[in-house]
């Protein structure tokens, strides 16, 4: 049954986060993405989004840590590796529509709503240039395990924008930009200039998103009078598990404006 189109923002947000469907989770975040660029969703609304995003049958969600580690040096491993991403950058489109709606009772310029809308457009189009390396290379989305760990974030911050700010783009996403650069060199290195190619096209995006989370947070943190640097350390020491695990990309997180200040105070030391 064809969706009706959404009367305000937020609706929008709720009807991505309700399909279950990748590809049409994809469409949607790219004509709502327009729409709201042409003025035609002007209104945020109050549409309240799941507790949990609508999810296809396939892949098999299991913990993190029941993962197997993917090998560069063979397509197989390629593959998995691609289709880890790809499950990333799924829940990615999620969380980013997930903040357009989850904090609608807070008070937030349009430019709030206008950087996440975006970056749920930047996330459908990652998600598409990995579904399509992998139909390239003869599998699909789902066709491998893949684990529920990113929006276990989502919900252990649900009730707290600040949190959320702290945990997805300024840990999860701001890790991305850490580990990116190295499955760049080993897929190179492998030959695989096509997912390198992705790879970097993802990097280079990813940027402006955690740009956008130190943005909203010190927003935020001035809006209650709180320090921002020693408030995002208080809060993912609350809020996360384990350490930040070095070594970071700091040039990459200095031009997202998050300078090395913020995070090192809660780094691990490197094995």
């Amino acid at each position: 049954m064809p969706l009706q189109s959404p009367k305000c923002l937020s609706e929008a947000a709720c009807n991505v986060l309700n399909a279950a469907d990748p590809a049409q989770k994809v469409d949607l975040s790219e004509i709502y993405a327009k729409d709201y660029a042409a003025g035609n969703l002007s209104e945020i609304g109050t549409c309240r989004p799941p507790d949990r995003p609508a999810r296809p049958l396939r892949p098999e969600l299991g913990r993190p840590g029941d993962m197997k580690r993917r090998r560069f040096g063979t397509p197989e491993g390629r593959i998995a590796f691609i289709h880890a991403i790809a499950h990333i950058e799924l829940n990615a489109i999620d969380l980013a529509w997930d903040m357009v709606a989850r904090f609608t009772a807070v008070e937030l310029p349009d430019a709030f709503y206008a950087d996440w809308v975006g970056v749920a457009a930047d996330e459908a189009r990652h998600f598409t240039l990995l579904a399509d390396y992998l139909q390239r290379g003869g599998a699909a989305y789902g066709d491998l395990p893949a684990h529920d760990g990113l929006w276990e974030a989502a919900a252990q911050t649900s009730d707290d924008i600040l949190a959320r700010l702290a945990l997805v783009p300024l840990v999860l996403e701001a890790r991305g930009l850490d580990t990116t650069p190295a499955a760049i060199a080993k897929l190179t290195g492998a030959g695989d200039r096509d997912a390198a190619a992705i790879l970097k096209t993802i990097a280079a995006e990813e940027i402006p998103h955690v740009a956008a989370g130190v943005r909203w947070f010190e927003y935020m943190c001035a809006a209650r009078d709180l320090e921002p640097k020693s408030t995002y350390q208080r809060l993912v020491r609350a809020r996360f598990k384990g350490a930040l695990k070095p070594p970071f990309a700091t040039a990459a997180r200095s031009a997202a404006g998050f300078d090395p200040a913020w995070y090192e105070p809660l780094a691990k030391p490197a094995d």
